[in-house]
């Protein structure tokens, strides 16, 4: 059975080559590039066998060789899935689940990346071969570490096309992988902003010591720990590595035989009794339209892939100041929240984008631009208040006193409404293009041209302009005299409330006047 499923991966991948054309030839260009690389690390792995720091060669192999592994369990989450070696597609042949496992792992093993591994972990034999028992512990490992791998991303692959099948579940996943490249922007800011010439080493140290004996790192680091006489660690480390090839080869085998018998993901309806948001709210023109934004914002994940993104932006902010020590880790505390009030309140900037050609609805209607502005920003106002009220108590909990709370809700209020009033201005004024209704949060179309980015950067440095008072304010009372945070409370409130009123009145004069615009914008967007 195994000989066929070998006999079907050779047809697959001679398939590639006999389409010629373009294909063909980005077949073969790849290819080349791949063994271009795979001569210059085995190159860079017989010459480390000379090297006079051993610690650092382990150190190095370990850190690279993490990366390699986190690459093939990640990546295939994100690629393009071959039904021919779906599990599924073999439950109607009346194969055991068993055979099916063990058929389609030895075939994770005839691929190109599978013989670039191979070839790079066999020498990491070279470079430890200067130490007979290393290079033996360095065998086994290498050949633990390719079937771990390529059974690894066999395993996420088939995971990402049987569990991601669904677009809201693809949609989610690729929000999570956002998050986290957005997450590690503080670690490669620590990066660029390291000293590398005196702490480099000791970084690079530390971190490959941690990652040694996590499963990524584990195998990589066998033969450098046995160089260094560190028998009893790379004894540990070994035993880690064929635990992990036992997890990823058990966790295998129970994928395979629970998709053989669910051959489709059923996709659960929900089933909504009742009016939702447009029974509980007024039956007038701005309640109609704050009952459709709630319900937006609760079913549509493009508005709620912007409400994930935002906590992420004073994270961002609170870390790269630690990190640069420009602000003492007590008076980082002020900066979190009004930070996402700051993002909260511009969420609805280009809110009309979002609704489509189904912005006829309103205009045909005759729907005031003053109920039209009030309406919609009823999300952002239910998300805000409970925003600044709990935030503020834990801000002035976290700063270690009372008195600043005054001064915190003054610029966190100010925030909010200041930038609700402006967004209320430029959804009216200066729509751009936005994912269209029913696609990805992330398929942004690409003629968006610079209106997106004068939209996008006027609003927001307007309200940096209008929050800098009450902001400053609050800066004089933590540095110089107190009095300043109830002025601070007083100046947010009255900067907010005008700018938010004069922002809704002139985005409903906008709305009105630019209703053959707003209507010709939405069909060239559709």
């Amino acid at each position: 059975m195994v000989a066929q499923f070998l006999r079907l991966r050779l047809a697959s991948l001679g398939s590639g080559f006999r389409r010629g054309g373009w294909h063909g030839f980005g077949l073969v260009v790849g290819l080349l590039y791949t063994v271009a690389v795979a001569i210059v690390v085995c190159w860079v792995l017989a010459s480390a066998r000379t090297a006079s720091d051993g610690v650092l060669v382990r150190d190095i192999l370990v850190l690279a060789g993490a990366a390699v592994a986190l690459g093939f369990v990640i990546v295939p989450l994100f690629g393009r899935h071959d039904g021919t070696f779906d599990p599924r597609s073999y439950a109607m042949l009346g194969l055991r689940d068993r055979q099916v496992a063990i058929g389609l792992g030895v075939i994770s093993l005839v691929s190109v990346p599978a013989l670039v591994l191979t070839v790079c972990a066999l020498f990491t034999v070279v470079t430890w071969s200067a130490h007979p028992g290393a290079a033996v512990l360095a065998f086994i490992a290498a050949v633990v570490c390719v079937p771990t791998w390529m059974l690894g991303a066999r395993l996420t692959s088939s995971l990402a096309a049987f569990a991601l099948s669904t677009r809201r579940a693809r949609e989610f996943s690729a929000t999570i992988a956002v998050l986290i490249l957005v997450m590690l922007s503080p670690f490669v800011f620590f990066l660029a902003t390291l000293d590398w010439g005196k702490e480099g080493l000791k970084v690079v140290h530390t971190a490959a010591d941690w990652v040694s004996w996590t499963p990524f790192g584990a195998v990589w680091a066998v033969g450098g720990d046995a160089a260094s006489g560190n028998w009893g660690a790379a004894s540990a480390k070994l035993l880690i590595a064929i635990l992990t090839l036992a997890v990823i080869a058990a966790a295998w085998w129970g994928l395979t035989a629970h998709m053989m018998v669910t051959p489709e993901r059923h996709i659960s309806v929900r089933n909504y009794v009742g009016l939702g948001w447009f029974g509980r709210l007024p039956a007038r023109p701005a309640g109609a339209i704050a009952a459709r934004s709630l319900t937006y914002w609760g079913r549509d994940s493009r508005y709620w892939v912007q409400l994930l993104l935002v906590p992420l932006f004073p994270l961002i902010m609170v870390v790269a100041l630690l990190v640069s020590g420009a602000v003492n880790a007590h008076d980082v505390a002020l900066i979190p929240l009004p930070v996402l009030c700051l993002f909260v309140g511009w969420v609805a900037h280009n809110d009309i984008a979002y609704d489509g050609t189904a912005i006829w609805l309103h205009i045909a209607s005759g729907t005031g631009g003053l109920a039209d502005r009030l309406g919609r920003l009823a999300p952002v106002v239910l998300i805000a208040i409970p925003l600044v009220a709990v935030g503020t108590i834990l801000t002035a909990l976290a700063y270690g006193d009372w008195d600043v709370l005054p001064a915190v809700t003054g610029v966190s209020v100010c925030v909010v409404l200041t930038g609700l009033g402006l967004s209320s201005v430029s959804s009216a004024l200066a729509p751009y293009g936005a994912p269209r209704p029913g696609d990805s949060a992330f398929a942004h179309p690409q003629h968006t041209g610079g209106a997106a980015t004068f939209a996008q950067v006027v609003s927001l440095l307007l309200t940096v302009v209008f929050a800098g008072i009450p902001a400053a304010m609050l800066v004089l009372g933590v540095f110089q005299n107190p009095v300043w945070f109830g002025r601070c409370l007083w100046a947010g409130l009255g900067i907010g409330a005008v700018v938010f009123v004069f922002g809704i009145w002139l985005g409903a004069v906008a709305y009105n006047r630019r209703g053959p615009e707003i209507m010709s914008f939405a069909l060239r967007n559709a």
